[in-house]
């Protein structure tokens, strides 16, 4: 009669060997031998310690870095590297431009050599995914979607998406980019009236509700009228998730339930139901519905492109992404140009010497914008200043090799694009300077190397809505600098912060007057 419970005792016990052993090989042993890897290739960088990795060296060296805020109306320095991630910095003065190092149990390989960065971003392989750490850590904002997936998932949820960002389908949107154009330019024009044609004003706010309004037409068939509770609850997730960057990769600290974390479940509860009302307001229409990026989700599903196991993960997960990626990325780096010409006046006459000459009086479209040199030239520098995606991060997926480096399955890469951005190097003396002029002869004469450029991303993974944001920024930038004029606010003082994406510390405030 003891047979029984001895055998189950047995099995118990043979179970939790076995899980900790696993959970030992995980936490401690695989990390080790990835580590080992590189160092046999001449590839060094801080000790870890178990469990937490390098997250207690990282927290000292950023408790005694600050980064300065110049009186206002003060220079601009876009040397930020230093102060947002200064262990990046200090690793690299020790080891050179290739280390590794570990964010918790997490190996990550940062790569700020241009010719290995180069490597990496000419590989096709999709077998340099997205990191399931990071996965895991921002689901609350991307889930699996396209933005954050994998391998196969990835693969079906591109297919899917990518045509509704093809020129073609671009280029019918226009119009209805200038439409929601108009209500920011009428406020705007409203409040300069009102106080004698100048205003000291905080362009972010309107900026922010152009783009959504934007995206939420575009994508949704909506306004942002409709869409403003999800975006308002984006932006409130975002500031909390940028909270938690410092933790990640120390296992299962995403589900103890301290303020940042709980506030990131209400919150995205709250964005999945705001989504599903949508998706269910829409699948209760009577009436023929036009076919936009939604309607596109959802018929993926139907016709059983997608499986019905990832349907409701695979509609939410994308919406979010859509509406997160599609409006923040294009206000910021509105902001960061208007900004970067308040400061640059010769370059903002120029430019619009540009739109008088180009549109003379005409509505603006995309075949119009693509005309615009000195407007793309302006884009593209604040973009390699300002890039809104600081790193790219790929985990590899199997062994491989990148140059003469062999890749073990498992390691997280890091390309930290400010690095090749302005390495001056690459980009000559100035590289830290605006100087618009560098691309002149576009992106392949603007540097030593043009694949250094990459603020949309690289390789398969490249920014899906690339095209839609270099037409939305030439068509909100030449109706705005035709109508308003900008100058350096007394009250602006520059600095920069890393909350998912580049962005300013503050606010944005100019004077903006009225032409």
């Amino acid at each position: 009669m003891e047979f029984y419970p001895k055998m189950w005792l047995s099995f118990l016990l043979m179970g939790i060997c076995t899980l900790f052993l696993f959970l030992y090989d995980e936490l401690r042993l695989k990390p080790q031998r990835i580590r080992r890897k590189l160092e046999k290739q001449g590839i060094y960088g801080p000790r870890p310690s178990f469990f937490l990795g390098n997250i207690p060296e990282v927290r000292k060296i950023q408790a005694k870095t600050v980064q300065p805020r110049p009186e206002p109306g003060g220079r601009l320095s876009h040397d930020y590297s230093q102060y947002l991630f200064p262990h990046l910095e200090e690793w690299k003065k020790i080891y050179g431009p290739v280390f590794t190092f570990s964010t918790g149990v997490v190996p990550v390989l940062h790569i700020a050599d241009s010719e290995l960065a180069k490597d990496l971003i000419l590989m096709k392989t999709i077998d340099l995914g997205k990191s399931p750490y990071l996965r895991k850590n921002r689901g609350a904002m991307l889930g699996n979607g396209v933005m954050a997936s994998s391998g196969d998932i990835w693969v079906k949820q591109r297919k899917s998406i990518a045509p509704e960002f093809f020129m073609d389908k671009i280029k019918g949107m226009t119009g209805m980019m200038l439409e929601s154009l108009e209500t920011l330019t009428d406020n705007w024009e409203k409040r300069l009236d009102s106080a004698g044609g100048v205003v000291d004003m905080n362009v972010d706010p309107d900026l922010r509700a152009y783009t959504a309004d934007v995206i939420s037409k575009a994508c949704f068939g909506s306004s942002f009228g409709e869409g403003k509770e999800i975006f308002s609850q984006l932006k409130t997730l975002q500031i909390a998730l940028s909270k938690q960057t410092g933790d990640i990769g120390i296992p299962g600290l995403r589900y103890i339930p301290k303020k940042s974390n709980r506030e990131a479940w209400r919150l995205d509860k709250e964005i999945r139901l705001s989504i599903i009302k949508v998706i269910k307001e829409r699948e209760n229409r009577k009436e023929a519905v036009a076919r936009d990026l939604l309607q596109v989700i959802l018929n993926s599903v139907r016709d059983g492109y997608i499986s019905k196991r990832m349907a409701r993960s695979f509609i939410i997960d994308n919406c979010k992404t859509v509406y997160f990626a599609g409006h923040e990325t294009s206000a910021t780096t509105v902001a960061w140009v208007l900004l970067l010409l308040a400061k640059h006046p010769k370059w903002q006459e120029r430019v619009r010497a540009e739109i008088q000459e180009v549109f003379n009086g005409r509505a603006s479209d995309a075949d119009m914008t693509s005309k615009m040199k000195v407007l793309t030239m302006i884009i593209h520098e604040t973009m390699r200043l300002y890039p809104v995606a600081l790193l790219i991060q790929r985990e590899a997926r199997r062994d491989m090799k990148i140059g003469d480096l062999d890749i073990p399955k498992g390691l997280n890469i890091w390309i930290p694009t400010m690095e090749l951005h302005q390495n001056p190097k690459l980009w000559g003396p100035d590289a830290q300077e605006f100087n618009p002029e560098r691309f002149a002869n576009g992106v392949s004469g603007a540097c030593e190397l043009p694949l250094a450029y990459i603020p949309f991303g690289v390789g398969p993974r490249i920014c899906l809505g690339q095209h839609f944001a270099m037409v939305q920024l030439k068509i909100v930038l030449s109706v705005i600098l035709s109508k308003f004029a900008f100058f350096p606010s007394p009250t602006y003082r520059h600095a920069v912060a890393y909350r998912l994406v580049l962005g300013p510390e503050d606010t944005v405030n100019l004077i903006v007057k009225r032409i």
